[in-house]
């Protein structure tokens, strides 16, 4: 079941993205001492959205030029995902960033008071995933600047909020030419804030309703111009999406609806796992890109 539209999502997220476009490019790059990885890393530090300075990596073949190569946007948390197995390929370029402000290689265990999912939730301006993708989107250009990058050949993985925020980037920012959306996050989540959730973190996002004034017509509001299900429609990059058939959080019926509204060139590929890491990501996700990036 596709969620209803809102009229305006078209503009709205057209407005988010001319905004990102007008942010100037700033960055630099600087060694990363003690990474261990047959890519060289380094890190990188950029402007975002408000002035705010993000903090990521990249990572690359020693001697790398104009390779193809993607973004790779971490899950919910304040945690940086790392230039590991699932975060470089072989042959390919890769950079990731924290969206929160912290370092390049920050840890932290996830903890219902650092949640987010409830910030600016009360309207669709100011929910920070707005921001978020905005940021992703100047993360893009970023990369695209880098050159070891092919600037026509960027793709963007990432695993639950990641893989939600790469189908989004591939709706509305044209650097992104194709997608890896594993277990992605928001499919149909209008109808599911309004049954019974019970886990952590999405649970932020009805305790806030619980608290705000008419808190349940707002959010859902909100929550309208952001489902993954509703971007989807949007995104015509090829993309590849898979499914946990026993996860709890990206439920298979609300990845399925994600994938059947892709229009373009789509696969659907189903794990035998939670919501989790899978081995048998890092390959079909390297074999998905260099088909679609040559």
């Amino acid at each position: 079941m596709t969620p209803e539209v809102p009229e305006d999502l078209e503009v709205f997220w057209h407005a988010a993205a001319h905004e990102a476009r007008k942010v100037p490019l700033s960055f630099r790059r600087a060694p990363a001492p003690g990474i261990v990885s047959p890519h060289q890393v380094e890190i990188i530090e950029f402007t975002g959205m408000g002035g705010r300075t993000l903090r990521g990596w990249i990572a690359f073949p020693p001697g790398a030029r104009r390779l193809p190569g993607f973004l790779w946007l971490a899950p919910y948390g304040r945690e940086s995902v790392l230039p590991d197995q699932y975060g470089t390929r072989e042959g390919f370029a890769s950079m990731s960033f924290n969206f929160h402000g912290e370092e390049a290689f920050h840890r932290e265990r996830y903890e219902k008071s650092r949640g987010y999912f409830a910030e600016g939730a009360e309207s669709p301006e100011n929910w920070i995933f707005r921001r978020m993708l905005q940021d992703a989107f100047i993360a893009a250009r970023v990369f695209q600047a880098q050159p070891e990058v092919d600037e026509n050949r960027i793709g963007s993985m990432g695993m639950s909020q990641g893989g939600g925020m790469s189908i989004w980037l591939g709706a509305w920012c044209p650097i992104i030419k194709a997608v890896c959306a594993d277990m992605p996050f928001l499919g149909n989540i209008g109808t599911t804030i309004q049954g019974n959730v019970f886990r952590y973190p999405l649970k932020e996002l009805t305790d806030f309703m619980g608290e705000l004034p008419v808190g349940l017509p707002r959010v859902l509001h909100t929550v309208s111009y952001f489902d993954t299900a509703s971007q989807a429609l949007r995104c015509r990059c090829p993309v590849q999406v898979s499914l946990g058939l026993f996860d709890p959080a990206a439920k298979p019926v609300q990845v399925r609806s994600i994938f059947e509204a892709l229009p373009g060139d789509k696969k659907l590929i189903e794990y035998q796992v939670g919501h989790d890491w899978t081995p048998e990501m890092v390959e079909n996700n390297r074999n998905w890109l260099r088909a679609n990036l040559s």
